[in-house]
């Protein structure tokens, strides 16, 4: 192995590349720079013991051609020789990937970099927009994505050219603001032993969110899925379900919110991820708009600052092809993030 640049202004093709998540692996292959990206079947991460097996059953078996590089997408920090994801239980080892796969080289990025990399390339019809706000065509993007985590992220243009900021936004902490938080916050089941932005704004959040306005309201939650939660919120089926949405588009607002003033996204701040597209309903409703512009002194700020789910499907994988396809149009630091095969 040797070290490679900081920054590159090409990457050779075939490129295999992959948002690797908690929950779901998608791979998909580009030929050359003007090819189309070639999607292979999605893999549940956890029906692989490692992403080697992975791609040997899905990518090996569905296509005869052989990338000569990969650009991969996952979901955690990315540091050392040996990176473990964050809600999956996989360690990807790239000198053995890189050995394993014939490639002249390999790049890592955190999956949320990787969906901030599409973000300038996104149509009006890749977005449902909430709320009022217009996006300034520069102007810095931030990204949140709860799902089976809650990733963060960020786009900053500079120098002609934009820089992905990655980060682990979703771990920060999060705190009760009115008198329903501090009613149900003291029922609130911790992760890691606290209460992290991810410990609500997620899957399992949602269904702790559920669970606290329970025992709050002195009932017994009958509900043991998010996905029970999120079904019988939407069709009003369980007073508590129903609370629970309207609670956890409130906090994503919230946090939304806060990212746009660190970030002073004028471009705008948008939801990926799993979840917001499955309650866009109780998003588009009021309460998580609400929640971003509630501010002060700042309220008139974040009334020009756009929201919007992203549509689009497979926006990482957008992200990771269009840096693929023109890596000079970006400013990604690939210091300790590349791995390039000996010759």
């Amino acid at each position: 192995m040797i070290p490679g640049k900081d920054v590159l202004d090409e990457i050779p093709f075939p490129v295999l590349i992959a948002d690797i998540g908690g929950t779901n692996t998608r791979f998909a292959l580009i030929e050359s720079i003007d090819a189309p990206v070639e999607r292979i079947p999605d893999a549940s991460t956890a029906a692989y013991g490692s992403l080697e097996e992975a791609i040997a059953e899905t990518v090996h078996a569905n296509t005869k051609l052989r990338p000569r590089a990969a650009i991969l997408a996952l979901a955690g920090p990315i540091a050392g020789e040996r990176i473990h994801l964050t809600n999956a239980d996989w360690t990807v080892e790239p000198r053995a990937i890189l050995a394993h796969l014939g490639l002249q080289e390999m790049i890592l990025l955190n999956d949320f970099e990787a969906i901030s990399l599409s973000l300038p390339g996104l149509a009006p019809d890749d977005i449902d927009p909430i709320g009022e706000g217009t996006s300034r065509e520069t102007g810095t993007r931030a990204i949140i994505g709860p799902g089976t985590g809650l990733g963060v992220g960020a786009l900053v243009r500079g120098r002609e050219a934009w820089i992905p900021v990655p980060g682990e936004g979703g771990h920060i902490d999060i705190g009760p603001v009115d008198a329903r938080d501090f009613a149900i916050w003291p029922h609130l089941e911790r992760a890691h032993g606290r209460i992290s932005a991810e410990t609500l704004l997620s899957g399992a959040g949602l269904l702790r969110l559920y669970r606290a306005v329970c025992t709050s309201d002195g009932v017994d939650p009958q509900l043991t899925l998010p996905s029970d939660v999120t079904d019988a919120g939407l069709d009003g089926a369980d007073r508590q379900a129903t609370e629970a949405l309207t609670l956890f588009a409130t906090y994503l607002g919230r946090m939304a919110g806060d990212l746009a003033l660190i970030f002073m996204a004028r471009g705008g701040v948008f939801l990926a991820g799993g979840i917001p597209a499955k309650v866009a309903a109780v998003i588009r409703s009021g309460a998580f708009r609400a929640a971003f512009v509630d501010k002060a002194p700042h309220r008139a700020l974040l009334d020009t600052i756009p929201t919007a789910i992203i549509v689009k499907q497979d926006p990482a994988l957008a992200g990771i092809a269009a840096y693929a396809r023109a890596p000079s149009r970006f400013v990604v630091d690939v210091a300790g993030r590349r791995w390039v095969a000996e010759r």
